[in-house]
């Protein structure tokens, strides 16, 4: 007798779940969840605590930490008044506008730049191209704290110690590589065709930059733009060393620094000028979000 072989049912494809399928299932399980709320709630308590001790007596915040405060919900705005010069020799409303006066140019300056420079890196053949490429990008592993001193001096040299020039072109300087090396990689995803097409048209490198690529180009712009505003904005060692130790081009983390140092046992005017601080960059983040997600992204997957 010849036996006759039994078929096994071979389960279909929807069935047997996949990698995709099996991560989305961990990453939904209620785990992944409880994760994800305590590590938002660990990170942002420091800031919590800070927002309640700037409105609380500055008796209470030398004495009680500032959970206390729902056991003696005591609220006053002297703390505030006092860092915007009201009753106080310490006004931070000059230098908030400082930081602002330093911040815009100093992220619109880099991405004009970088843009312009990552467009003839990726379409534009020259001589040299490769190793040039290679240097600018090998500048991002070279320290901040060697250029400063050289950088200082050059600046000196051409008397612009002291003016808000010095910040803009320092921090410029110190965003370049990396802004060329993002907006360059993100280029070199742009299919050919599409500036093949535009040649076809009749466009040069100027119409292909401004109306092809520059509109292509807002999610990685966007992400540059708020990396380097916040890394602006919370600056210290730049603006130590290039704001010539007068106010009048000090940004906002120098005063607050300085009023650290003069008036140590004063916290509730620290844990106010502090939270003004943050302000910003934390509603900038908050608004541009999304931006900074799509820019990080942008360019990482094709198709």
């Amino acid at each position: 007798m010849t036996a006759t072989p039994v078929a096994t049912p071979v389960p279909s494809a929807a069935q047997v779940p996949g990698r995709a399928e099996t991560a989305r299932k961990k990453l939904s399980s209620p785990w992944a969840s409880i994760a994800a709320i305590v590590i938002a709630v660990l990170w942002t308590l420091p800031t919590f605590g800070l927002f309640v001790s700037s409105f609380r007596p500055e008796r209470a915040i030398k004495t009680t930490g500032w959970w206390t405060f729902f056991t003696d919900p005591t609220v006053t705005l002297d703390n505030y008044k006092g860092v915007f010069g009201v009753g106080s020799t310490t006004n931070l409303a000059d230098f908030f506008v400082n930081s602002l006066v330093i911040c815009i140019p100093a992220v619109l300056i880099p991405m004009a730049l970088a843009a312009l420079s990552a467009y003839a890196f990726a379409w534009i053949e020259f001589k040299g191209k490769n190793i040039l490429f290679l240097s600018i990008f090998a500048l991002q592993i070279v320290p901040l704290q060697v250029t400063l001193i050289p950088l200082l001096e050059i600046f000196v040299k051409v008397d612009l110690t002291g003016t808000f020039w010095t910040l803009w072109l320092a921090h410029s300087t110190f965003a370049l590589p990396l802004a060329i090396y993002l907006l360059h990689n993100f280029m070199r995803e742009v299919p050919a065709t599409l500036i093949e097409a535009a040649r076809v048209d009749g466009a040069g490198h100027v119409a292909i930059f401004f109306k092809v690529m520059l509109p292509l180009l807002t999610p990685a712009l966007a992400a540059f733009g708020i990396f380097q505003f916040l890394w602006v904005w919370n600056d210290l060692l730049v603006a130590l060393v290039f704001a010539g130790g007068g106010n009048e081009v000090a940004p906002i983390t120098l005063q607050l620094a300085n009023l650290s140092g003069t008036r140590g046992t004063a916290w509730q005017l620290l844990s106010a000028g502090a939270f003004v601080s943050i302000i910003v960059p934390v509603t900038v983040f908050l608004l541009l979000q999304r931006y900074f997600v799509r820019g990080l992204l942008a360019g990482s997957v094709k198709g």
